[in-house]
């Protein structure tokens, strides 16, 4: 099976239903809250995703402070979740990161 993934920068709440009628099953957020001022809480997209109907998790982390613990969760969810999945965090860099580190470590499904 080869993985349906998608990965982007922030998301807001009103953009999820966009998400869902784009035929997105689950979101992954990797970004922690009260990076920046205005930036939408993982509480308010979670809301947001739960009424248009998607899987949402929240697998955060600063930049530079990702760990083994982090990709062995990101990968547990993953690998379970209905696909296609959109992945975010702030630039797409830091999801992008960790979707490549469970990969190397073949901790992903195939």
């Amino acid at each position: 099976m080869s993985h349906q993934v998608s990965i982007v920068g922030q998301i807001t709440p009103d953009q999820v239903p966009v998400i869902a009628e784009n035929g997105f099953k689950t979101i992954i957020n990797n970004r922690p809250d009260g990076e920046e001022p205005g930036q939408p809480t993982s509480a308010d997209i979670a809301a947001a995703a739960k009424k248009a109907g998607l899987a949402y998790k929240e697998i955060s982390f600063a930049g530079s402070d990702l760990n083994q613990t982090h990709v062995e969760d990101f990968a547990d969810f993953f690998n379970q979740a209905e696909q296609p999945v959109l992945i975010f965090c702030r630039s797409g860099a830091r999801s992008t990161g960790i979707y490549e580190a469970a990969k190397k470590m073949d901790l992903l499904d195939d």
